[in-house]
């Protein structure tokens, strides 16, 4: 049985198996104790990382809603008004369609940012 296993390590070294290798599985078989577990990292609190104040990360989120919600309810006041002045039976203007995608891509903005 030593002389199969000596043919086989013989092969598989003139094969170029990397060394490496056959060192692990040799003690992996019983060779010699137990593997040590590799050990979790641990995040030092002293690392030199600027750490973000989320309170007031919120509280500026939480502004530039509120800028936004009151530059949407312009946009919309504004659209409402000429909407009204027009015909409905006529096409809408350019204008108008810009504004209608402004302010959907405001609301949008608005409802992202308030999702997180």
């Amino acid at each position: 049985m030593m002389e199969s296993r000596r043919k086989f390590l013989t092969i598989l070294l003139a094969s170029g198996l990397p060394i490496g290798f056959v060192n692990s599985s040799a003690q992996s078989q019983g060779g010699g104790g137990t593997q040590p577990s590799p050990k979790p990292v641990q995040k030092d609190e002293d690392t030199d990382e600027p750490r973000i104040d989320s309170r007031a990360m919120l509280e500026a989120n939480q502004k530039d809603i509120k800028k936004s919600v009151e530059r949407l309810f312009h946009l919309a006041s504004e659209l409402k008004a000429e909407v009204e002045k027009t015909d409905s039976v006529q096409v809408l203007s350019v204008p108008m369609l810009k504004k209608a995608e402004e302010i959907e891509k405001l609301a949008k903005s608005i409802r992202s940012r308030a999702i997180g």
